[in-house]
């Protein structure tokens, strides 16, 4: 695996709406410029990259913990594919097997990751949706960050990212039943 760069991007919500936040949510986004191998070439077998998920994986939320302040409570992961590339190279590397050094990393994961994939440019912005680690219908957790690595993708590479919260939205106020007050949504 041929890792051009780590980009690390930390967020501290202190308020939204202009409401402040019942308490500070912190959303990390760990992400790895990597060289694709699979990049002007038409493949089916994209096992090679298959084999990246796993330590890519591993060292991504690593270095995500690092700068979280509290444990883990909602994950997520997503790639930008340069224009070389194929949507199936980003899939290859996150699904198979990114997610359980994810799950081993945070001592649970007993809901899906969410991921978003996507093809683009140099400066492309990819939204990362987050969801509780372990309770895909805790509402205050469904969020997004959206993140762009400043001078990747080239053609040739793949964004990877791995993002963690130690929070939900920074003032939940909706719920299954519908809106419900900001005490009893935490």
């Amino acid at each position: 695996m041929d890792i051009r760069r780590i980009w690390l991007c930390k967020d501290v919500v202190f308020a939204e709406g202009g409401l402040p936040a019942l308490k500070p949510v912190t959303r990390i986004a760990a992400c790895a410029v990597i060289a694709n191998p699979a990049a002007d070439r038409a493949l089916d077998d994209l096992s090679e990259l298959v084999g990246f998920g796993a330590d890519l994986g591993a060292r991504l939320i690593k270095e995500a913990q690092a700068l979280l302040p509290g444990p883990a409570i909602s994950y997520g992961k997503a790639a930008i594919v340069g224009t070389s590339g194929d949507i199936e190279h980003a899939a290859a590397i996150l699904h198979p097997r990114m997610g359980k050094p994810m799950r081993d990393a945070i001592g649970g994961g007993q809901a899906i990751i969410p991921s978003n994939v996507k093809i683009g440019g140099v400066g492309s912005v990819i939204d990362i949706p987050l969801g509780h680690k372990d309770d895909v219908w805790a509402f205050d957790q469904i969020d997004t960050l959206s993140v762009m690595v400043p001078n990747a993708p080239r053609p040739d590479e793949i964004v990877v990212i791995v993002a963690l919260a130690d929070g939900g939205r920074p003032r939940p106020r909706v719920g299954k039943s519908g809106a419900v007050p900001p005490t009893l949504a935490v």
